[in-house]
């Protein structure tokens, strides 16, 4: 089960590592995915992703209390304006757009309600 682990925390990585090129590509979500793994198949591993310099003390942040810094918040929210005008712009249907922000929104409810 240890290497089930491995290659789903190596999998999360790499979707991480994604999202740090790609915008619309979540980075934390996949590095708090690959910090869960890692804990569970590789000490090693998981000592490393949380002691780095830049993943680190987010995912520590959030394994402590549920927190997401300020700058994250607004990054997120500046992100996800970002996408909801570029869907108007390429001019999506109504129904999708509703779609959207009705989900963007309830993102953006969870992400502001969580501690600083």
């Amino acid at each position: 089960m240890r290497f089930v682990w491995l290659i789903c925390g190596i999998a999360s990585l790499g979707a991480g590592g994604i999202g740090v090129v790609l915008p619309l590509v979540p980075t934390v979500p996949f590095l708090l995915l690959a910090a869960f793994c890692f804990a569970r198949s590789s000490e090693r591993l998981h000592g490393w992703l949380m002691s780095h310099p830049r993943f680190g003390p987010s995912i520590a942040d959030w394994q402590e209390r549920g927190a997401i810094s300020k700058s994250a918040k607004r990054m997120a929210t500046v992100s996800i304006g970002a996408v909801f005008l570029l869907s108007l712009a390429i001019g999506l249907k109504l129904s999708v757009l509703a779609i959207q922000a009705v989900t963007l929104g309830c993102v953006l409810v969870f992400i502001w309600s969580r501690p600083n």
